[in-house]
């Protein structure tokens, strides 16, 4: 079955490099990002796992959890991780999963679930599908999925950059526009009567069109 925006992120065991979890008991009542890598040793993903590491505090500010997969084993990773520390220059603070058996990526759509066999005699190109990003809300749904080709790096800024946004408007009724970055004027949703949006956002706002109304971006009440 395929996964849409909004759906429950599936559950799983699994283990990884700091122990088995189940994914919703780890997550607990963070926000999630789940990024995936076709297979270890493999020259992007090692950019991108040791840059990652390197977001670590602003994910964390963000009360936003990081785990890593790949379709290998645990050994493995834990050999990679210090060539991405070594290359890289920053120390993976997060876990990482071990999707030896696939079973992970089949639960995320990422490779079909009658795929055989296991991570063993695989390569990157057989796993070339498994290299997406997840945004995954308190509630365990998933606000956002990202899906790369092997050959090119995930910008993670933008993925920090959605999750302020995804986060700013799950808590009040604005969107962001084009190219917004934190701090930027919001637009106010259309539900929103010009009645209530002078109550919700004191500070004004301007309409360019009746459907188009900007305002300045409300502080977060739960994080600054």
């Amino acid at each position: 079955m395929s996964l849409r925006i909004n759906d429950t992120a599936p559950d799983f065991i699994a283990q990884t490099t700091h122990g088995k979890i189940q994914f919703h008991d780890w997550l607990g009542n963070s926000w999630g990002i789940l990024f995936s890598h076709p297979k270890d040793f493999t020259p992007v993903c090692t950019t991108e796992l040791g840059y990652m590491a390197g977001l670590a505090e602003a994910f964390a500010a963000r009360d936003c959890k990081v785990i890593g997969l790949s379709v290998d084993a645990v050994e493995d990773h834990k050999l990679w991780q210090r060539d991405i520390e070594e290359t890289q220059g920053h120390k993976i603070t997060y876990p990482i999963i071990a999707d030896n058996d696939l079973a992970v990526a089949k639960r995320y759509n990422m490779l079909p679930a009658e795929e055989p066999g296991s991570a063993q005699g695989r390569t990157a190109v057989n796993n070339a599908t498994v290299r997406s990003v997840f945004i995954i809300a308190p509630d365990k749904t998933i606000r956002m999925m990202l899906t790369y080709p092997m050959t090119t790096g995930r910008n993670f800024d933008e993925i920090l950059r959605v999750l302020d946004s995804i986060q700013l408007t799950s808590e009040f009724k604005v969107a962001t526009p084009v190219n917004w970055q934190l701090g930027d004027d919001v637009i106010i949703a259309p539900s929103v009567t010009d009645e209530e949006a002078s109550l919700m956002f004191p500070a004004g706002f301007k309409t360019v069109k009746p459907y188009l109304r900007t305002t300045r971006q409300p502080r977060h009440t739960k994080r600054i």
